[in-house]
């Protein structure tokens, strides 16, 4: 059984189905797509957004499929999975919910508040799927593939014309392969900061050489920051053209 929605939420969450241009039946449902973990353990909440999160990557995985089939027509496998992950990545999903201002509609606990949980990609990107398993429940897949298609779409253009936003982590470790036969090495130099504002610096090795260190909001950004360090200068002074990967 979903929370029991207060009068002044509702009035909120029918603001974000208009912004969204969707409409659920069941504004519980819709509710539950924002409950973070942290609110079940704080708040005495029994139900949180972790399983429709779960239902809605598989669907979201599904129709990222059938369009990247549809708008890539002749292009082969490898291409397309390589455009699929980008899309449907952690960075791109956070995107998305911040343009529909999810950030502000999603249910914390204190400690993820405090801690800056509603600019949180990881959360973002959780909510955006356990939204898009929740509407699948609500209104079925004809629905839910019409408001996942006009998010997704843009995102896949922008990476047909490469104006995404890069990862350089999967660049750095396709270059290294390619060229050298190593994988880059990520060390966690050191952290820094209070508990609620920790940055983390990182630096990358590749072939005894270091870039960095670079820093980050947490571990991941740092990496990113690093690899697009080393990414930069190598993809410039050791490689032709021709051997640069295409993101």
């Amino acid at each position: 059984m979903t929370p029991v929605v207060e009068q002044y939420r509702k009035k909120a969450l029918i603001g974000f189905q208009k912004t969204a241009s969707i409409r659920f039946r069941s504004i519980e449902l819709l509710n539950l797509s924002f409950i973070h973990r942290s609110a079940t353990n704080e708040n005495g909440l029994k139900l949180d957004n972790e399983r429709l999160e779960f239902l809605g990557d598989a669907i979201l995985g599904a129709i990222a499929a059938i369009l990247l089939f549809r708008m890539m027509e002749e292009r082969p496998e490898g291409e397309l999975a390589r455009v699929k992950s980008v899309v449907v990545s952690e960075a791109s999903l956070a995107s998305i919910a911040l343009d529909l201002k999810i950030d502000t509609l999603l249910i914390l606990g204190k400690g993820e508040e405090s801690s800056g949980g509603r600019q949180k990609k990881t959360l973002l990107a959780d909510a955006m799927e356990a939204l898009i398993g929740a509407y699948y429940l609500d209104s079925g897949f004809s629905a839910v593939f019409d408001f996942v298609s006009r998010h997704l779409s843009k995102q896949i253009e922008l990476v047909l014309e490469n104006k995404h936003k890069k990862d350089y982590k999967t660049l750095l470790q396709e270059y290294c392969q390619q060229q050298f036969r190593v994988y880059p090495v990520y060390t966690l130099v050191k952290k820094t900061g209070p508990d609620h504002d920790r940055l983390f610096w990182i630096e990358v090795s590749v072939q005894g050489k270091s870039y960095g260190p670079s820093f980050g909001k947490n571990k991941k950004e740092a990496e990113q920051a690093a690899a697009c360090l080393a990414w930069d200068e190598l993809s410039l002074v050791n490689a032709s053209p021709d051997s640069v990967p295409t993101p």
